[in-house]
């Protein structure tokens, strides 16, 4: 052949040509690649606790309340999860995130729970009340009816879990037949995080002045699973399941800094979020 290098030439641009084609008919779609793209999300969740001990102690009075039973505080349907002045009202999550990889992101995140102690339930008490008639006296496994002169306690301004995490995401939009996943995308998603506990913790104590201050009183650890469906590129439905291990070492009660509690126990959150993602 006289023209070897005109036939390579001729053939490069012929290629060039046949993938810019290609890729003009069939152009990849913006989901396909997540690497680089940032995400926030707004939602609310439902919880569940264990049973927890709660230690108290302070001046004249140092007891545990054993397997102390407690609920969240759930606003239900309403407006104030679209009102900027009382969005704290509600049990509420906030996220936002960065994609490392197509696959995983990290985020930074506040889950606002509310724990609330059940009132006028009957628990075991050991430790000593010096004092505080009527409550003063030894106590060893005697059973004690939480009421409102005895104790009121909960975080319900709130549960405030100020986390990091770590989460994989996986496209399985063609489980569900999907093809054109720029229109509706479904991914699952798994995750661990980690952070402090940031709680406004409503106390009165032995009818002490009730307290309300934020503290950071400890710290938590979790694990999630849930299912992302994206609409039209941009914006998604995201359902999770959540569950950690929370231990409040140092929870403020009163004014004074003589008084405090601390407890541990477990929880498991049920969450809802819409969000947006895009690529900056």
């Amino acid at each position: 052949m006289k023209h070897p290098l005109l036939v390579v030439l001729t053939f490069c641009v012929f290629s060039q040509y046949a993938s810019a084609q290609e890729l003009a008919e069939n152009p990849e779609k913006y989901t396909a690649n997540n690497k680089g793209k940032f995400f926030i999300s707004w939602g609310g969740n439902r919880e569940s606790y264990s049973k927890s001990d709660i230690h108290f102690k302070g001046d004249g009075y140092d007891f545990t309340l054993n397997n102390v039973k407690a609920d969240d505080k759930p606003k239900g349907y309403h407006i104030d999860y679209l009102n900027p002045a009382r969005m704290t009202i509600p049990q509420t999550n906030l996220k936002i995130g960065y994609f490392i990889s197509n696959h995983y992101s990290i985020s930074v995140g506040v889950d606002h729970m509310k724990y609330v102690m059940r009132q006028d339930q009957t628990v075991n008490m050991t430790g000593t009340i010096n004092g505080y008639a009527p409550y003063d006296g030894t106590y060893n496994n005697t059973p004690q009816v939480l009421e409102n002169e005895f104790l009121t306690f909960e975080h319900t301004d709130g549960l405030n879990y100020v986390h990091t995490e770590f989460s994989r995401f996986d496209d399985v939009s063609s489980f569900f037949r999907i093809t054109n996943t720029d229109k509706i995308q479904i991914n699952l998603t798994e995750g661990i995080g980690a952070g402090i506990l940031y709680p406004k913790t409503n106390t009165k104590i032995l009818g002490k002045e009730r307290y309300d201050q934020f503290h950071v009183s400890g710290y938590g650890v979790s694990a999630k699973a849930g299912i992302n469906i994206t609409f039209l590129k941009h914006f998604y439905l995201q359902g999770e399941l959540k569950g950690g291990y929370i231990d409040m070492h140092d929870i403020r009660t009163t004014k004074s800094t003589n008084d405090s509690a601390s407890q541990h126990f477990m929880f498991f959150q049920r969450i809802i979020s819409v969000g947006g993602i895009f690529r900056v």
